[in-house]
């Protein structure tokens, strides 16, 4: 398993677990973030920016510190 931010743009991963943070993991389960789904990367912007990912038939934003908090495998 590699952090979400770890994805080349155009990878596709399924989501497979959070980090330990309680916090976050309820915050991106309510948004749809949730184990068993497939994301794909969509964009990273330079300098640790935020990441576009693409999760069911939606777009979303996330910062690079929380993208570092979900493990994906690779498809």
């Amino acid at each position: 398993m590699i952090p979400l931010n770890s994805l080349e743009s155009g990878s596709i991963g399924i989501i497979k677990a959070f980090s330990n943070n309680s916090q976050l993991q309820s915050r991106l389960m309510e948004i749809g973030i949730l184990p068993g789904e497939k994301v794909r990367m969509i964009k990273k912007t330079p300098f640790h920016g935020p990441l576009e990912i693409k999760i069911r038939s939606f777009y979303l934003s996330l910062r690079w510190e929380d993208a570092t908090e979900i493990l994906v495998s690779q498809t």
